[in-house]
């Protein structure tokens, strides 16, 4: 069996240019230019990364950014009072504070903070619950972006078993919602697995989709599933390689080499769900501009 791959590079790409579309149709009716910021605290490399092609991405489709930087010795209430001054801004239709946080700032309180409303990344426990009870929400763009992927290469949900590894609130515990609620895609029957799931391969090999988002290179083989399952590979780490100019190689939760000759599906890492988070942000953004989840 040849796998395919699920091109998340392109789709995203794809998506972009459609809401670059929906964006000049906006303006040119007398809309505003949909408004992203970031919050960025620190300088850890991989959020430095990941904000960036954010900040390219909004160009791309004609956003405009902001980028708002703090040191990370910014205490709590300070980065509380810069939540506060973005949720008032008028200008700004939606904000994400980039994670990770210092030890010494309370995430939950952090995302509790923003106005449901500008809540683009979706982890608002408002937004959250709308997501749970299938109501209209912003929905995590990772978990989002899988299920664009699913739906956009038409790839059947409807009473396959779905394993989920990892229970994460940003990643695990949404896409297990989102694929057991009464639509498409979803209509799975979802088994939740995590760190004290004993057995692990006698529910990874039962899988039809199989969703791996734990941050542990290579933890899925190809021992451990079954003959034509549909393979998303969430997870994104950085492995020392020596035999590379950068000195380490992208490495995802799945072995890729051993799991690819066996599943009918399979996303690549890189290339593959993390270009999806970024066009399922912009798409919230878009949302939040137009008003099309909170009104007024």
């Amino acid at each position: 069996m040849s796998a395919t791959l699920l091109q998340g590079k392109e789709l995203s790409l794809q998506i972009q240019s459609e809401i670059a579309d929906k964006v000049k149709a906006l303006t040119a009716a007398g809309g505003k230019v949909p408004h992203l910021a970031a919050v960025l605290i620190g300088n850890n490399g991989a959020s430095e990364t990941y904000v960036d092609h954010k900040v390219k991405a909004c160009e791309k489709v004609g956003f405009k950014s902001t980028l708002v930087r703090h040191d990370d010795t910014i205490s709590e209430g300070d980065l509380l009072r810069v939540v506060d001054e973005l949720n008032e801004n008028d200008d700004i239709d939606g904000f994400i504070v980039q994670l990770p946080l210092p030890k010494h700032i309370d995430v939950n309180k952090v995302i509790e903070a923003i106005k449901p409303s500008k809540d683009v990344d979706g982890f608002h426990p408002i937004n959250f619950g709308r997501m749970a009870g299938n109501m209209p929400a912003y929905i995590p763009a990772t978990p989002d972006g899988i299920i664009e992927m699913l739906k956009r290469y038409k790839i059947e949900t409807t009473g396959k078993h779905t394993v989920v590894v990892g229970r994460s609130q940003i990643v695990g515990t949404p896409v297990s919602i989102l694929l057991s609620r009464a639509a498409y895609p979803g209509d799975s029957t979802v088994t939740l697995c995590h760190r004290h799931t004993k057995d692990l391969a006698s529910f990874t090999k039962s899988a039809d989709i199989l969703v791996v988002a734990t941050g542990i290179p290579g933890m899925i083989s190809g021992d451990m599933v079954k003959e034509g399952v549909v393979v998303i590979d969430v997870g994104i780490t950085r492995v020392e390689d020596k035999s590379r100019k950068s000195g380490y190689s992208l490495k995802g939760d799945v072995d890729f080499d051993s799991v690819a000759p066996k599943a009918s599906y399979i996303t690549p890492v890189p290339g593959g769900v993390g270009p999806m988070t970024i066009a399922s942000l912009l798409k919230n953004t878009f949302l939040a501009a137009e008003k099309a989840i909170y009104k007024g």
